[in-house]
């Protein structure tokens, strides 16, 4: 069986597929950063032990971690659609994303916040911090140079689970290449380039965040 490759009907969209890698990226950022503000709060509250927010903190981190990405954006944008809760499919995507970076984001932080002895905890507050002040100077920068890489990793994932908002419309890089490729039928052309424009993107993400981390840790992380 031959097959004839068309690259020049890919090569002529690719402006359009990389509006689709800006989108991928942007919601992978706004996910990535908001589920990590949420993740240190979750991660304190459970160590706090205050019953009430425990338990919230405690099921949405085992939602999270214990369903699929599929089911949280279908319940983002067809679930709450049901009960007349419109949201677009970029933010039904985000929503998600957010959910589940948060979920298990959460533990990744418990784990690094766990990590440094309380003692320095202590010390900090001796020397007259606020509990606030403790966590921003003392404890968050510790924790943050322990959990660097889960964190890189986590957002390499949201890159990839992005994908999944083909199935509700949005028009990120695996939306934009299955419009394409419905109208041109060049279905494999189109998808090796999607396929090679995300192992690209995850690339760069992963060379800048090792440049990052020498810049912010001075060499302490390998």
């Amino acid at each position: 069986m031959e097959y004839n490759f068309h690259w020049n009907t890919v090569f002529r969209k690719m402006p359009e597929l990389l509006d689709g890698v800006f989108v991928t990226f942007h919601v992978s950022v706004l996910a990535m950063l908001i589920g990590v503000v949420i993740a240190i709060l979750l991660a304190i509250t459970k160590m706090n032990n205050s019953k009430p927010f425990c338990y919230v903190a405690t099921v949405w981190v085992e939602i999270a971690r214990n369903t699929p990405a599929l089911f949280q954006i279908y319940m983002a944008y067809f679930g709450l659609g049901a009960l007349g809760i419109h949201l677009s499919p970029y933010v039904a995507v985000l929503s998600a994303l957010v959910f589940i970076n948060a979920g298990y984001l959460t533990e990744t932080f418990r784990g690094g916040f766990s990590s440094i002895p309380d003692t320095q905890f202590r010390a900090s507050r001796s020397l007259g911090m606020s509990s606030v002040q403790a966590y921003r100077y003392i404890i968050l920068p510790q924790m943050l140079r322990r959990i660097y890489h889960p964190m890189t990793n986590q957002f390499v994932w949201s890159i990839l689970m992005s994908s999944l908002g083909i199935l509700v419309g949005m028009s990120e890089l695996s939306g934009t290449t299955q419009k394409l490729q419905s109208q041109s039928f060049r279905t494999l052309e189109f998808f090796i380039v999607a396929a090679v424009l995300y192992f690209v993107l995850t690339k760069l993400v992963l060379f800048g965040a090792s440049l990052l981390s020498r810049r912010l840790f001075k060499g302490d992380i390998g």
